[in-house]
């Protein structure tokens, strides 16, 4: 199996390893921006539809998206609990697909009521 070269290749190798990756500022960063909820967007040229949850309490936020027209998925759970540092959980993926997603994804300004966007109503 071969993966790109950088952060990327580092952060699948520490997943192999069995070694947490640390989870970048600008990850957070890029995930505090997005809603609660679902939210539709772009990520390499595709549309995506997320969903974004937190707990009432902010230590978990997990992430759900699917490739609109497509098969690709992406689904985590991030934690934060104490000690060093919030822990990231991808589900049957590498860290580091979780994170190039969240820092690419580019959220649709349009809001959505139900399955229409307040655009089409």
């Amino acid at each position: 199996m071969t993966m790109a070269v950088g952060s990327v290749t580092n952060a699948w190798r520490q997943d192999l390893s069995g070694e947490a990756p640390p989870v970048p500022a600008s990850f957070e960063a890029a995930l505090a921006r997005l809603p609660d909820g679902y939210v539709d967007g772009n990520f390499g040229g595709r549309a995506w539809g997320v969903t974004v949850k937190r707990s009432q309490d902010l230590k978990r936020t997990s992430l759900y998206g699917e490739e609109l027209g497509g098969t690709d998925i992406v689904s985590f759970n991030l934690y934060r609990l104490i000690g060093p540092g919030p822990m990231l959980k991808p589900c049957e993926m590498s860290s580091a697909k979780v994170i190039d997603f969240v820092l690419g994804f580019e959220p649709s300004t349009q809001e959505r009521c139900g399955s229409m966007t307040m655009t089409e109503k």
